[in-house]
């Protein structure tokens, strides 16, 4: 059992026990040192020099009695049970174990990676969705710190910045800030755990040598449930959105239109002038990211963007000419948009670098894995093939998933078919369920196949959707935070993309919502998200089919 899943009433219960055993051998002790003749006799001479007049005459006779006493017990008086010395005490688990009194304990049932972090309010935002974060402050360090079983410990360079807890850590002029923090990274050192620096944003030089684990030189990525297209107006404003400065942790972030209209906004607004301008004008490639993934046009000044990004969506601006044609371009197009949300979410999400990152060091026995942070991607893919040939299209379509599946299901009367086969042979773990469908596109057979599935994430598969079929999907569900993504069944939402619908045709979704065996027409009457997504690549050209799940 790993040592965060015990139960607080052990814990405490435990301490309990060895506060116990440290006041009954203190009381031993005591017992014996009142007792012994050596404390009797200091305080006669004591006695018979505070008062000599009566002390001195008394002394010889008080130090006979005590002599005979002492003679009498070691020869003929029964001596005393002894008292059994009590097991030692660890006090190092004692302490900690007060000091998760003050500073709470995590969640047990939580399975993401734990992380001890210095984090500006920015980098928070980005990394709270996928790790458990227990943040560090200057006044408490020690006492949370001792407190928390964490498995490693990340400070980002943007919590020095002015404005954070943290601020100008590092620099000789924070002595106290820095001694803290060295503080950590020792304690961290003799538990065994890693120390990651995420270089961010421009920091005191002497960060990066207080003692890291491992130095990142960059930033966590593009949080896509910030940065999203999500609720962007269908007119965006045709005008350029110039977005400056080193990164978006100064603050306030200064943003101005090309009209010269100014405006101070801070972190938080960030993504919404984004969504709400046609092109933005940015100088880091961080910059350029957030933008693509919000579906505004970027132009780059003076850098280049990240490769995999699509030529005409992100490029370095030259001249004024490149401007003029930016605006006449307008935001990104439909295709556009999903190819940068696609290698967004691939390459450069935050869990994505997150899970790099703990993969560059070692995480302690008995904690989180660096792939945890992906964990919420793991996708069961749940397929009824009529025969060979389908269950053949089903394993190539596998095969060539940008985003390989976790897991497939289907019937154990489809087992011995050739694709079956084919997706065991390749790694790619099959579960059966016993189950003889009758219709095996109804709301019903799915649920039976849900309810073998151990990923948060149900797929529905009932044809060949192409390599970006699972990575679009769960794209859209990590922007949106959505229950099921699908195309829209309504005829007036045919073919939006990444807006909020009353009914879709279910491609993904959550494995809870799947196996309640509702029909998805009534998904939303019990307070399910569904967001319209149409389909893309060889199925995008394709009729949908009669047989549409749960149709």
């Amino acid at each position: 059992m790993k040592r965060r899943e015990q139960s607080q009433t052990e814990q405490l219960r435990k301490a309990l026990a060895e506060r116990e055993a440290q006041l009954q051998e203190a009381q031993a002790r005591l017992a014996a040192l009142e007792g012994s003749t050596s404390l009797q006799v200091g305080r006669a001479l004591a006695g018979a020099a505070r008062r000599p007049a009566r002390g001195l005459v008394n002394l010889p006779r008080e130090l006979y009695r005590l002599w005979r006493d002492s003679s009498s017990r070691s020869a003929g008086s029964t001596p005393k049970q002894r008292v059994r010395s009590p097991e030692p005490v660890r006090s190092y688990e004692t302490e900690r174990q007060e000091a998760r009194l003050l500073a709470g304990q995590p969640a047990f049932k939580d399975e993401r990676v734990v992380i001890a972090g210095v984090f500006s309010a920015v980098a928070r935002a980005a990394v709270e969705p996928y790790a458990r974060l227990v943040p560090l402050r200057p006044h408490d360090v020690q006492i949370v710190f001792d407190s928390a079983d964490v498995d490693a410990v990340m400070v980002t360079a943007s919590a020095a910045q002015p404005g954070n807890l943290w601020a100008h850590v590092g620099d000789p002029a924070a002595v106290d800030r820095t001694r803290a923090l060295r503080w950590v990274l020792d304690a961290a050192a003799a538990r065994g755990v890693a120390t990651i620096l995420v270089c961010d944003a421009p920091a005191p030089p002497a960060l990066a040598g207080l003692g890291f684990d491992y130095v990142h030189q960059g930033d966590l990525g593009v949080p896509l449930h910030r940065y999203n297209p999500i609720a962007a107006p269908e007119d965006r404003a045709a005008t350029l959105l110039r977005v400056s400065g080193a990164a978006p942790y100064c603050h306030p972030l200064v943003a101005e239109s090309k009209g010269g209209v100014r405006a101070d906004a801070r972190w938080e607004e960030l993504p919404e002038l984004l969504r709400a301008a046609a092109v933005a004008v940015v100088d880091t490639p961080t910059l350029a990211d957030q933008a693509l993934a919000c579906g505004t046009r970027a132009l780059l000044a003076g850098t280049a963007p990240g490769p995999g990004l699509p030529d005409t969506a992100a490029r370095t601006a030259a001249d004024e000419a490149d401007f003029i044609q930016a605006v006449a371009e307008g935001p990104l197009s439909p295709a556009e948009l999903r190819l940068a949300l696609r290698t967004l979410f691939l390459t450069r999400a935050t869990p994505v670098v997150l899970a790099d990152l703990l993969e560059r060091v070692s995480l302690p026995a008995g904690g989180g894995s660096a792939t945890q942070p992906l964990a919420g991607r793991a996708t069961t893919v749940l397929a009824c093939p009529f025969d060979d040939t389908e269950s053949l299209a089903l394993a190539d379509d596998m095969f060539r998933q940008q985003h390989p599946p976790a897991e497939v299901v289907v019937p154990d009367s489809r087992a011995a078919f050739a694709g079956i086969q084919r997706l065991k042979d390749r790694g790619i773990p099959v579960r059966t369920v016993a189950t003889a469908p009758e219709d095996r596109w109804s709301a019903a057979e799915w649920a039976q196949l849900a309810a073998a599935a151990t990923t948060p994430w149900t797929a529905l598969w009932d044809q060949p959707a192409g390599e970006f079929f699972l990575a679009d999907a769960l794209c859209a569900a990590e922007c949106s935070g959505a229950d099921a993504v699908g195309p829209a069944v309504d005829p007036a939402a045919s073919g939006a993309d990444y807006v909020f619908v009353s009914a879709v045709r279910p491609v993904l979704a959550r494995r809870e919502l799947v196996r309640k065996g509702l029909p998805p027409q009534q998904w939303s009457r019990h307070g399910a998200r569904l967001l319209a997504l149409s389909a893309a690549g060889p199925a995008a050209s394709s009729p949908v089919p009669e047989h549409t799940p749960g149709g």
